[in-house]
């Protein structure tokens, strides 16, 4: 899982361009087959995935292209053509390399968790609605916002005719909900090495172990803090 890939955004889940591409050249000589897609996964596979929709991912699917190599870039709609998001010619571009496109929300809450039925219905049924109309296929794979998953999020997605699910659990074990598949990712930061990004790709169990045993420990945190989690991360990078 990656979020953005640009030069000189602070945030831990961004990814140098530089950095990127020595992840890309790790993987493809640790792994022998291409990525695979939601949609003819298969045991042993690799999937890789973008979340939020950043204006990067344009660059991020055409060096995926050159590879020939396949990915999953997840939209909050309501960001599309803001400020360092992809406008729809830009998510267009980027399903016309091949990629798939899926629903990360409609407007990307903080705490997904959190919300109601029905504005989980919501977040869910309209992004999906909108990214059909404008893309002309259906879209029936989505992400999680913020990684918070509960069962009433995973509910809500199969409400809305949902298919596959991708949350941030760092777990290689598929699960599912109601017949929808719930896909777990490790996720890939500023920090990360190339060595790390190819072990997790191979499916190497113990940089999973260690971001899951991180993960387990940062929910707790977020439960504590509540809805003073994001704004207490912002301000802690902001200081870095």
């Amino acid at each position: 899982m990656y979020h953005d890939v640009v030069e000189g955004n602070p945030d831990i889940y961004n990814v140098e361009p530089a950095r990127f591409d020595e992840h890309l050249e790790a993987i493809e000589r640790a792994v022998e087959r291409p990525p695979a897609v939601v949609d003819e996964l298969a045991e042993g596979d690799w999937m890789i995935t973008f979340d939020d929709g950043g204006a990067s991912a344009l660059h991020a699917g055409e060096r995926l292209a050159r590879r020939s190599w396949r990915g999953h870039f997840f939209i909050a709609t309501d960001m599309i053509g803001q400020l360092n998001y992809l406008d729809w010619d830009g998510v267009r571009a980027v399903a016309g390399m091949g990629h798939v496109i899926g629903s990360h929300s409609r407007t990307h809450p903080d705490r997904m968790a959190a919300c109601s039925w029905e504005q989980l219905l919501d977040e869910w049924s309209s992004s999906a609605e909108v990214l059909t109309r404008e893309l002309g296929q259906p879209v029936r794979t989505a992400s999680v916002p913020g990684g918070l998953y509960s069962r009433e999020v995973g509910r809500a997605a199969v409400a809305a005719g949902y298919t596959s699910l991708f949350t941030s659990l760092p777990s290689q074990r598929l699960r599912s909900i109601d017949g929808c598949r719930l896909i777990g990712r490790y996720a890939l930061r500023r920090d990360s090495s190339a060595g790390a990004a190819a072990a997790a790709a191979t499916g190497a169990p113990l940089p999973w172990a260690r971001q899951r045993a991180a993960w387990g420990l940062r929910g707790a945190v977020k439960a504590v803090a509540g809805k003073r989690y994001e704004s207490l991360r912002r301000a802690l990078l902001a200081r870095r």
